[in-house]
């Protein structure tokens, strides 16, 4: 597949700007101080240790929601977390290890000015900041996470890739944009921007073409390419831009697709503890109590009932018994959320507001906000066997999977 680069228009290299120079709060563990950091001080810091530590690197892009919220037009997108990709070599032996000193080293650096660094170490500032790494070294598939811990849930997630067999699972996510000729340029003009005046900026998007995924975006359509490739089928996303109001480019692909989405889930998860763990994880990150508790509860609540649908109707790669075990699982943490949202004013009895009605009432089919499409799957649906290709992450090369 072919990706075009597009410039980016001055209202979005302004909204680029905007995103760098916004102070983002790192919360440390213990007694290690709350770093109140620019993106763009970040970006220099871990170029800068790169360097230091003999890193090739190659560029710095921004990725995932918060380009999506530079492409959008509409000034309401927002973006659940910052990620942002290092283009690096990693074929040296000691590559992973440079790369996670060099984050260290970057924490280190934006250490507040009053804090003595004189009894501090790298590992110790990997330890304090951050909340989750990732590793993976394979042939055609080698990178490396760490991500950077906020309490709001807008965390910084820096990505040290090599090579990555699949960066995307939307359309609406699949933007890439490249920092270094902004970096540049407030490094080295001496004029402020204007629409006449401002560096040529480039973005791509992964999903192919950048004027119809930022149609996509612009008109809340969901669209994506073998979802079987993704990592648990792009299903808890896909359930999260549903209960957003985003509805499917190509109905009439819907039953397929969700089916691929709920085979590719449970064979990357297999078993209830694996589910409910990623399940819980997902709702932390991409939900949290910034904007107050029975919000985020309605939100939670909103998001589960999608879920349960989409399981429910598209599951078919499941025992009858394993598939009510997880369909519990999700009802049950519905009902907590409910319970939540409906303890606003401890009388109301009913669902919130343009939520679906309680899950424990509904013995069959839940249904779903306004917004998403009640999609009826017909039997004939499920006469196609489904495959994935073995070289599909994270699964073994030449390790074959059953057919469904």
């Amino acid at each position: 597949m072919s990706f075009s680069l597009k410039a980016l228009e001055y209202e979005q290299v302004e909204r680029l700007v905007g995103l760098l120079d916004k102070q983002l709060p790192l919360h440390g563990s213990g007694n290690f101080p709350t770093l109140e950091v620019s993106l763009e001080a970040m970006v220099r810091a871990v170029k800068q240790t790169l360097s230091e530590q003999n890193v090739e690197l190659r560029d710095v892009r921004l990725n995932g929601s918060a380009a999506s919220y530079v492409v959008a037009d509409s000034k309401s997108d927002t973006y659940n977390d910052v990620d942002l990709i290092f283009g690096v070599n990693l074929g040296h032996p000691d590559s992973f290890k440079r790369v996670k000193e060099a984050v260290g080293e970057s924490l280190l650096k934006l250490l507040p000015a009053h804090v003595s660094k004189a009894r501090l170490r790298p590992k110790m500032m990997i330890d304090a900041y951050v909340n989750k790494m990732v590793k993976v070294s394979q042939s055609n598939d080698c990178w490396s996470l760490m991500s950077l811990h906020n309490k709001g849930g807008c965390n910084v997630e820096l990505k040290f890739v090599d090579k990555m067999r699949r960066q995307f699972e939307f359309s609406v996510d699949s933007f890439q944009i490249y920092l270094d000729p902004l970096l540049y340029y407030k490094e080295h003009a001496h004029m402020s921007m204007s629409k006449t005046f401002y560096p040529t900026v480039f973005g791509v998007s992964l999903y192919g073409d950048f004027e119809e995924a930022a149609g996509h975006l612009k008109d809340h359509l969901i669209d994506t390419i073998q979802p079987e490739e993704i990592r648990g089928g792009g299903l808890l996303k896909y359930a999260r831009l549903l209960s957003s109001g985003y509805t499917p480019l190509h109905p009439s692909k819907l039953a397929r697709m969700e089916r691929y989405m709920c085979s590719r889930f449970f064979i990357d998860f297999p078993d209830i503890d694996k589910q409910s763990e990623v399940i819980e994880k997902y709702l932390v990150g991409h939900c949290s109590d910034s904007r107050g508790a029975v919000f985020c509860a309605r939100a939670r609540y909103t998001y589960l009932m999608v879920l349960h649908r989409i399981i429910e109707q598209s599951t078919v790669c499941l025992m009858s018994h394993e598939r009510r075990q997880t369909l519990r699982f999700i009802t049950q943490a519905a009902c907590a959320c409910l319970k939540v949202a409906n303890g606003s004013n401890g009388r109301s009895k009913r669902a919130p507001s343009g939520c679906p009605p309680d899950p424990r009432k509904c013995n069959t089919r839940l249904t779903t906000n306004a917004t998403t499409p009640a999609i009826t799957h017909r039997k004939s649906d499920y006469k196609k066997d489904f495959k994935i290709s073995p070289d599909a992450a994270p699964f073994v090369p030449g390790q074959y999977y059953p057919s469904y």
